[in-house]
């Protein structure tokens, strides 16, 4: 049993201060007057006058590599890499070697990531046997195993099939899960290099068109309102997707889109170094795209907040850009990117990251019975907590993931997580603080 532990003063959701009071893993008591929250004795007591208390946040899009890829990133590396940038859930996607598409593997991720106990691990198995798009996978298996799945992605590699996206979608109704989709338009993409436009066309690679894109989007939003389902789209990254979400949802279909810091803050400008840090996919777009990605956070077009987690082995990155793998990492990175172009811009409250990084990924993971819960007594001791005048400059060799390739390597961010408890305990903790559990 973990010693009691008191939260004093840190400004709940950016808001009013107030001394939280955590026993047992559960917050126990919330008050604004400190001296109303009966602590015991050998409470352990952390002054965060200038903090900022938020729901640990939840991660609904987060490539972990295990199995099979340990050289660029393990459950383990990646977890502690998730506490230490303020996550107490991640969502781990299914492109491993063995791909997660069986009820085996998926228990085995659900299971390395309990005994690590840094982050709640939650699986994402496959939509397709092996990612090959052909023949669905054993989704009913993985939803009844004690992974409990409840989202289903090929992500990596779109499911392409509109007739496998239809089958898909009507077999997750029977459980409420939620196809997660890569939007990506194969035929279109073939070959592609980065974002079509006067950059590519400049730098001689060849262009990624914005269709291919907002194609695939269109169709899935189109799919999931004729069966009835749930369909998630991951890393909208053009204006024209954001139209068709935005126009999806004022006519009732149950779709929902996350964008990443990286396609909030980045521009296709970034290729003209020719550093492959900054190939991912989809690819960094142009500051229009960009802005409309920011208007659409901010006026809840776009629902969430993922990371794209995509750690990479230094093989992969440190070569010529035709050659690179695509993928950054973002768990370290994504809070203070965030602040940087939300919140310090006024665009975003710290309420609204809550809601952005922690409640709607909860909610759409199914799991807000635990997590994204709001900082209130009786719930969940799963707390992070941000000092946003904690400016740091980014280094990669002291990053906690395994792999290197991030693509904010010497920018200085303006906070980041100095605190993270999973079910009150500490996962994380800034030097800062560390005395106090000395």
């Amino acid at each position: 049993m973990s010693r009691p532990i008191v939260i004093k003063n840190a400004s709940l959701y950016g808001d009013t201060p107030a001394t939280l009071l955590i026993e047992d893993g559960v917050i126990t008591a919330v008050a604004q007057d400190a001296a109303d929250v009966a602590a015991p004795d050998d409470a352990v007591v952390i002054e965060a006058e200038g903090l900022v208390a938020l729901p640990g946040l939840v991660d609904l899009h987060t490539h972990l590599r295990e199995p099979g890829r340990e050289d660029a990133e393990t459950i383990e590396t990646g977890s502690r890499a998730a506490a230490r940038g303020g996550w107490t859930a991640v969502h781990a996607m299914a492109n491993t070697n063995p791909v997660a598409d069986t009820a085996g593997v998926v228990e085995q991720v659900y299971s390395r990531g309990q005994e690590i106990g840094l982050v709640d691990v939650f699986p994402v198995g496959a939509v397709t046997v092996g990612l090959k798009g052909e023949h669905l996978s054993e989704m009913g298996a993985m939803a009844n195993s004690k992974a409990r799945v409840r989202l289903f992605s090929d992500d990596g590699v779109c499911v392409y099939d509109p007739v496998i996206m239809r089958r898909a979608l009507e077999y997750v109704k029977a459980f409420d899960g939620a196809v997660v989709q890569h939007a990506q338009d194969l035929r279109l993409t073939e070959g592609s290099q980065m974002h079509e436009g006067v950059v590519s066309a400049e730098l001689g690679l060849a262009g990624w068109p914005a269709v291919a894109e907002e194609s695939i989007v269109a169709r899935d939003a189109l799919l999931a309102e004729h069966v009835g389902s749930r369909v998630h789209v991951q890393h909208l990254s053009t204006a024209g997707s954001v139209e068709i979400i935005r126009w999806a949802k004022a006519r009732g279909i149950n779709v929902t889109a996350e964008a990443t810091p990286h396609h909030l803050l980045l521009t296709d400008e970034s290729a003209r170094t020719y550093d492959p840090l900054f190939k991912v996919n989809p690819p960094l777009r142009t500051q229009a795209d960009v802005d409309a990605l920011r208007a659409a956070v901010a006026d809840g077009t776009i629902d969430i907040i993922a990371t794209d987690h995509a750690p990479h082995a230094s093989e992969d990155k440190d070569c010529e850009w035709a050659a690179a793998s695509f993928g950054m990492l973002g768990l370290e990175t994504a809070l203070g990117v965030i602040q940087k172009v939300l919140v310090d811009t006024g665009a975003a409250t710290w309420r609204d990251v809550a809601r952005l990084m922690s409640e709607t990924p909860a909610r759409i993971g199914l799991v807000d019975d635990r997590h994204g819960r709001p900082l209130a007594a009786g719930e969940p001791a799963n707390i992070t907590l941000v000092d946003p005048n904690a400016a740091w400059t980014v280094d990669a060799a002291q990053l906690a993931s395994r792999a290197r390739n991030t693509p904010y390597g010497g920018i200085e961010l303006p906070g980041r997580a100095v605190a993270t408890f999973l079910r009150g305990v500490p996962t994380h903790l800034d030097t800062q603080l560390e005395g106090a559990f000395a």
